[in-house]
């Protein structure tokens, strides 16, 4: 299996175990992660039978200034934004992300905030033949879970309920 990692994360794939189809045909990604996985898979040539997107960061809908808003913040005080973004990925979980925790950058924040996802690649995807499952939490800090939902509608689609973009509940 191949696995793109969410942004500031690494080796993360191990939260998700339960989700993930560890076959060789078959890529993974969370939030950040989810949108390198689509486009990888849009763009291979490799035989892929299982495309799974956990928690896809999805902000195509948000407004110019949120985005801004969002630069800024990361710019001025990159540790207190990284504080509360990992506050807002374990909600309502209360999960020790240090061992997984990596260095982002303003680049690939960017590079996530202004990412649109097609929805021509993903009829594509659909008749190639692969299967594309997403996952989502209902409680939900990052992404607007109906929003997402609603986009993904044309492929198999979970809600997890009382779950949060790790797609852990409280424990």
């Amino acid at each position: 299996m191949k696995y793109f990692n969410g942004f500031s994360l690494q080796k993360e794939s191990s939260l998700f175990e339960s989700y993930l189809n560890k076959n060789e045909m078959t890529v993974a990604g969370f939030s950040y992660g989810a949108q390198q996985a689509f486009e990888y898979v849009y763009h291979t040539k490799e035989r892929i039978e299982r495309l799974i997107l956990l928690s896809p960061a999805f902000f195509q809908t948000k407004k110019k200034s949120f985005i801004r808003a969002q630069l800024q913040y990361y710019e001025k005080d990159r540790h207190r934004y990284m504080e509360k973004f990992l506050q807002n990925i374990q909600y309502p979980a209360a999960i020790e992300l240090s061992e997984y925790l990596k260095n982002g950058n303003k680049h690939e924040l960017e590079a996530l905030l202004h990412y649109r996802w097609s929805e021509e690649k993903l009829k594509e995807l659909l008749e190639r033949k692969i299967e594309i499952e997403v996952f989502l939490g209902s409680k939900d800090k990052i992404i607007d879970t109906n929003e997402v939902a609603e986009f993904f509608s044309i492929t198999t689609t979970y809600i997890i309920k009382d779950a949060g973009h790790l797609l852990k509940g409280k424990l």
